[in-house]
């Protein structure tokens, strides 16, 4: 005759790595870099009405020390690319980037010289939020996108 052993129904059973990617997809730290009309919609985001908060992510950084997921929500110009990649730089790892809206994500109707055609260019980009400029529930899609990615180990 052989016992079966099974734990108690009280008992929370799980791996380092997921509870680790579990806790940080629950505490991420935003770091803004609003550079046209998409940074807008991404301050909305942090409103009431969208509350991020229920996310972990009601807080925005301004010190790039204290973030690990940069939204780049606008047009990127050729000025302003090694000021991105500097702070993209000093964020500490792991982090992820999020570019918002056309015009970060591939230059949008602004194709000339001053502009960057992309921020991928200048960072690694792991989810790209479409729009012109997209709303915040994109964003929030885009978030939550990026948080199953996390949790699959894909990013």
């Amino acid at each position: 005759m052989s016992v079966r052993r099974t734990a108690p129904s009280n008992v929370l059973t799980a791996t380092v790595d997921k509870a680790a990617r579990w806790a940080q997809t629950r505490s991420m730290f935003p770091a803004t870099f609003g550079l046209a009309c998409c940074a807008i919609e991404m301050m909305a985001t942090g409103a009431p009405h969208n509350d991020l908060a229920r996310f972990g992510m009601e807080v925005f950084r301004a010190s790039p020390r204290q973030a690990d997921l940069m939204i780049v929500a606008g047009r990127v110009s050729q000025k302003m690319a090694p000021v991105l990649r500097q702070v993209y730089d000093q964020m500490p790892d792991p982090k992820w980037v999020i570019s918002m809206g056309a015009c970060a994500s591939t230059g949008g109707m602004f194709n000339n010289y001053a502009l960057v055609q992309g921020v991928d260019q200048i960072v690694p980009v792991d989810i790209y939020v479409p729009g012109c400029p997209p709303g915040p529930q994109g964003l929030m899609h885009g978030i939550l996108t990026l948080h199953d990615r996390i949790m699959a180990g894909k990013a």
